[in-house]
């Protein structure tokens, strides 16, 4: 799959999934993750419920519904500490899982927003969350 950084609304991404920065309960979360359920309108969240609390470190999938998507990938990135409570894993979680439960569905493509970095304060900038990718 080809990479490619976008900068976009990713609730108007034609893609075949979309990754949300999603909440740990059942309930709509500020940010991207608001964004995207009122794009893709009240049966999102529904879909949610019925899945329950999603543990960080974990992503379930649901169908995007009014989205330009076949599927939304629900994960749940980890909250920055300080680095030494395991914050260099953060790699497997934002993207590595995603990016399995996406092609065991035969998506082509994925579109994800910078995962973690309101409330959960992760920088794009510390090397330790993307395993020394970062920028100084």
């Amino acid at each position: 799959m080809p990479f490619a950084i976008v900068r976009n609304d990713i609730t108007k991404m034609q893609v075949d999934a979309i990754v949300d920065s999603a909440n740990p309960r059942a309930i709509v979360g500020g940010g991207v993750d608001r964004a995207i359920h009122q794009a893709a309108g009240a049966e999102l969240l529904a879909a949610r419920k019925k899945i329950g609390n999603i543990a960080t470190g974990t992503a379930a999938v649901t169908p995007a519904y009014r989205l330009h998507a076949r599927y939304v990938i629900h994960t749940v990135g980890p909250v920055w500490q300080d680095g030494s409570h395991g914050n260099a894993n953060f790699s497997a979680v934002r993207i590595k899982i995603p990016l399995r439960l996406a092609a065991e569905r035969d998506c082509s493509s994925i579109a994800f927003p910078p995962l973690s970095a309101g409330v959960a304060r992760l920088s794009f900038g510390d090397r330790d969350c993307y395993g020394g990718a970062g920028h100084s």
